[in-house]
């Protein structure tokens, strides 16, 4: 409304200055110089600035900062701890550094947003623990927690974290401490890389298909396993060096945690490929003389996901369904968009089904919570937080709010501030950015206004806002001016737009980077905080030269079906690549007895199961082989040369097609152009 005021303004003295008397014939013209504004310096980095000290002092007062249930519950059951400084890969590189997050000590400096330092203080308590009869975690290695059921011979593994070195350290610790037995079962509760990565880590193939180890996961895994981790797999990791704070320190200026778990770590991600895949809502299967229940929850925290019960011991496991913080229904890393009704509903299920008959609920993430009462208030807290962001934000939108009047329109709820409900605080997702993702689930990703529903990339506009405001000098000023005001959102709207029109102007960038830095200091969600802080550490030393990451290893892509593995190469098909006409290529890999054809067109590429009659050219190679040669291991003259590969047909077409593939750079720009 103001700026369409000051438009109307604009309008009224430009139509009085049209109706004003001429000047005198022999009144000479004065033309004012125009005085630019000074640009401050902008300020150090690392110092919360007074309206961050402000926000957090505020913050602190209002919350029961000082409860100790769930502090109490943090650290409860612990029986062991990783006594080392560092769990270490083959080459002793260092995957995780256990005293990392030491500096967790005391009250929260005026760098962090105090709710978010209390969270992370209990989430960075690490060891093993003890959750109930039969029932250990191994938590603070890792983003995720790793459970281990005790079976009748051995240890059923529930989440075997994210790394194989992670995975492999936690086994040991169990081993180490409860004493050594095989493990009888694997499960992978979602289809999220930081809840099978680890799978080698506790188990090899050899020895699951051998002792017929029964490997569960939910209906669907495998297909969203791969889709989110190899077909969009490099704009998702890349992003996820933001949301995780991969590239940034651990201190209390950068990386304090995730909210959902310490961090992630830098280690190997590995898949082996469940032997079942289970479906609907009181599913049994029993396991190593273990009976579990499972809950089918597709469509929530994933797109493919279960809870499971455990009848005998009187436990539930909400997998990343229920945990200590509202969730991301869309997360900042990318992915597809979660139905925050369906979560609710979910969570009703369990609470109605298995509230009243749980002593305990463990999850994936974080800690446990015991008692029967204290289960069904956890599981009630966090089924309304999902149902009150997905309800408000549609009475707002059916009452014609657009997307960002409809998120700042979803106040906290009421029992957030409430002692025993932290665990609906926004450590991880947020009110904010939640309701925009019930907006776009419902209604897509604009708000219904005509103008931007075809917007100009920002690119274009942002050196004409700039040239609007006055040019860069008077757009930075007015910048600074909302900065020292502690306007911090629209310091760094406006700061930004003269960095995506002046990408090397090193006073615009430094001036956002600093307006990113305070909001990062006041975030209480993890994730806003380190996507926050590494933006502002791209911003004043660049992007990182760390080489190109593989986007999967030969571990993982050996549990990729082949048709799955086309599809992520059709991803990177290039059109403007493709110059002749259309041709089909077939592959054959014996070793695993299966034939694909790739339909090569002029503007799509299509995998199809079997073999293509007409296609121009076959290439035969075991798919391991292929596997090596897809992530730059080997090369296709290398395998031809030793007769590890045939070719029949035209090499040229086969040339072609590898011709129009994309090879993506992972650290191309995100807070510049």
């Amino acid at each position: 409304m103001r700026h369409r005021l000051l438009f109307l303004c604009a309008i009224v003295l430009s139509a009085c200055a049209t109706q004003a008397p001429a000047p005198e014939a022999d009144t000479p013209d004065v033309v004012a110089t125009p005085v630019l504004p000074a640009v401050p310096a902008p300020p150090p980095a690392g110092v919360a600035t007074e309206a961050t000290r402000s926000a957090n002092a505020a913050l602190a007062a209002r919350l029961p900062l000082d409860e100790q249930s769930d502090v109490e519950d943090a650290a409860r059951g612990r029986i062991a701890f990783i006594d080392a400084p560092a769990i270490l890969n083959a080459e002793g590189g260092v995957v995780w550094s256990i005293p990392q997050f030491d500096f967790l000590k005391g009250d929260a400096p005026d760098t962090v947003n105090p709710s978010l330092w209390r969270q992370s203080r209990l989430a960075a308590e690490h060891g093993l623990f003890e959750v109930g009869e039969g029932i250990w975690q191994v938590r603070g290695y890792d983003l995720s927690v790793m459970s281990v059921i005790e079976g009748k011979t051995g240890w059923i593994i529930v989440d075997p974290l994210t790394s194989v070195e992670t995975a492999s350290a936690a086994l040991k610790l169990v081993n180490d401490t409860l004493g050594e037995r095989p493990v009888t079962g694997l499960l992978y509760t979602h289809s999220h890389a930081d809840h099978f990565g680890g799978a080698r880590g506790v188990l090899t193939e050899e020895d699951a298909a051998a002792r017929n180890v029964p490997i569960l996961a939910p209906v669907g895994f495998l297909e969203h396993a791969v889709s989110e981790n190899l077909i969009a797999g490099n704009q998702m990791s890349r992003r996820s060096t933001f949301m995780f704070g991969n590239t940034i320190a651990r201190s209390p200026t950068a990386h304090v945690g995730s909210g959902l778990g310490p961090g992630l770590p830098q280690g190997t991600i590995s898949l082996i490929a469940p032997t079942e895949e289970i479906s609907g809502r009181g599913t049994q299967r029993v396991i190593d003389g273990v009976t579990f229940e499972f809950i089918d929850a597709a469509g929530t925290e994933a797109p493919a996901e279960f809870m499971f019960y455990l009848p005998e011991r009187r436990a539930l496991c909400t997998a990343e369904v229920v945990t200590a913080t509202f969730h991301n229904l869309l997360t900042p890393r990318g992915a597809k968009v979660r139905d925050a009704l369906g979560w609710s509903r979910a969570i009703d299920y369990v609470l109605e089904t298995y509230g009243d008959k749980s002593d305990v609920v463990f999850a994936s993430h974080h800690w446990p919570t015991w008692g029967e009462e204290n289960v069904e208030t956890l599981l009630t807290h966090q089924r309304d937080i999902y149902r009150y962001v997905h309800d408000q934000t549609l009475r707002n939108a059916n009452a014609g709010a657009t997307m960002t009047e409809a998120a700042e329109a979803v106040t906290e709820p009421a029992f957030e501030s409430e002692a025993d409900a932290f665990n609906t605080r926004g450590y991880y997702g947020t009110l904010n950015h939640n309701a925009k993702a019930v907006y776009q689930y419902y209604f897509g990703w604009w708000g219904g206004v005509p103008a931007e529903y075809n917007k100009l990339p920002h690119v274009v506009t942002a050196a004409r806002y700039v040239e609007a405001m006055g040019g860069p000098d008077a757009t930075l000023a007015l910048g600074a001016k909302a900065f020292d005001s502690g306007d911090f959102r629209w310091a760094a709207e406006v700061f930004n737009h003269v960095v995506f029109a002046d990408p090397e102007n090193e006073t615009a960038r430094n001036w956002l980077a600093a307006a990113y830095e305070q909001l990062g200091f006041q975030a209480e969600s993890g994730a806003w905080r380190s996507y926050y802080l590494v933006g502002a550490r791209e911003l004043r030393n660049g992007i990182p030269s760390l080489g190109n990451p593989q986007l999967g290893n030969p571990e993982f892509l050996r549990a990729v079906n082949s048709i799955d593995l086309m599809d992520s190469l059709a991803a990177r098909f290039n059109p403007a690549k493709m110059t002749g006409e259309p041709f089909a290529v077939n592959l054959v890999f014996p070793d695993r007895e299966e034939t694909v054809a790739l339909e090569v067109g002029k503007s799509v590429l299509v995998p199809r199961a079997g073999r293509n009659e007409v296609a121009a050219v076959t290439l035969t190679m075991d798919r391991s082989v292929f596997d090596l040669m897809l992530l730059g291991k080997t090369t296709l003259p290398e395998q031809l040369g030793s007769g590890a590969a045939t070719v029949a047909g035209d090499p040229a077409a086969l040339s072609a097609f590898f011709g129009t593939l994309d090879k993506p750079d992972f650290w191309f720009p995100v807070v510049t152009p």
